[in-house]
């Protein structure tokens, strides 16, 4: 195990310490404030851990807030990806988040994800069990639900699952040629009217995104998805494996999410204890409504 403070702490998060943690060869890149209970926070696709931005500095009132770049993304390793897929599962990139909680000294831990994040946090959950006192999922459904429903609308809606679980280093090649037009061209739409992202934040973002080795990882962590987190859940689902803490769900009503599914009705098939609410965003809530978010999830939280 090897810590060591972050080279720079983010001015876009005032309050926060920053530290770099190696977690079994994996750098994790984290920031931690505030005191009591603590609660790990996961952030999506194309994003890193300054989506919580406006979340966090709230919660640490009441919490240990730990922000945490997952593997891949962000600030934190990105291990060259395997042809297996697993150097980016989500059991993989669980382990790093769980690890990073044992060895912050949290045996146990609330946990609050956003999109890719929250698809961590559901494989961390499984094999963790008793490791998460509470689980909030944001604009999700279970990958395995999804992968099981494609339709036009999904398809159309989320094609960059497809896309950058495309083989032969496409992906990669053409997010490469141009990684600010990327992800601003798949921020924007996902966003509900009359939403933005700050440009600083949005700077930070496209930067990460200009290391070949985010791309590399995160087009890895969408090919994992469509092949060995599938036979992962796929196990873990015929086995009766449940979600046993108590889960909150929350979805955008402008999201896809909120338009093509019933999210309790299908939470309740993978936890055994499942409440949720649907707030008037597009797919970044956190970024998009942080009142609401934070209302919710402290709440929540108790």
């Amino acid at each position: 195990m090897t810590a060591r403070v972050a080279p720079a702490a983010s001015p876009l998060l005032a309050g926060f310490e920053y530290r770099q943690m190696d977690v079994d060869g994996v750098m994790v890149n984290h920031a931690i404030a505030g005191s009591g209970p603590p609660l790990l926070l996961l952030h999506g696709y194309p994003e890193n851990h300054l989506m919580w931005r406006h979340v966090a500095p709230v919660l640490a009132e009441d919490h240990t807030v730990v922000l945490a770049d997952l593997r891949g993304y962000g600030d934190s390793g990105k291990p060259a990806p395997d042809a297996a897929g697993l150097v980016y599962s989500k059991r993989s990139m669980a382990g790093d988040q769980a690890g990073l909680m044992r060895r912050l000294g949290f045996a146990q831990f609330g946990l609050i994800a956003h999109d890719r994040g929250a698809r961590v946090a559901h494989r961390l959950v499984l094999d963790q069990p008793g490791a998460v006192t509470r689980l909030a999922v944001l604009d999700i459904v279970p990958t395995r639900h999804v992968m099981a429903n494609v339709t036009r609308a999904m398809a159309t809606a989320y094609y960059h699952w497809f896309f950058l679980a495309t083989p032969n280093g496409v992906p990669e090649h053409m997010i490469a040629a141009d990684p600010g037009f990327w992800v601003r061209s798949l921020i924007g739409p996902l966003l509900g009217p009359g939403a933005s992202i700050e440009p600083p934040v949005m700077d930070d973002y496209i930067r990460c995104f200009a290391d070949p080795r985010t791309i590399a990882g995160s087009c890895a962590d969408y090919r994992a998805a469509a092949s060995t987190d599938l036979v992962d859940d796929e196990e873990a689902f015929a086995a009766g494996q449940m979600i046993e803490c108590p889960v909150l769900a929350l979805w955008g009503t402008q999201a896809f999410v909120g338009r093509g599914y019933e999210p309790v009705s299908v939470w309740q098939q993978y936890a055994t204890d499942v409440r949720g609410t649907a707030l008037p965003t597009g797919h970044f809530l956190p970024e998009e409504a942080p009142g609401l978010v934070t209302a919710a999830l402290r709440d929540f939280l108790g």
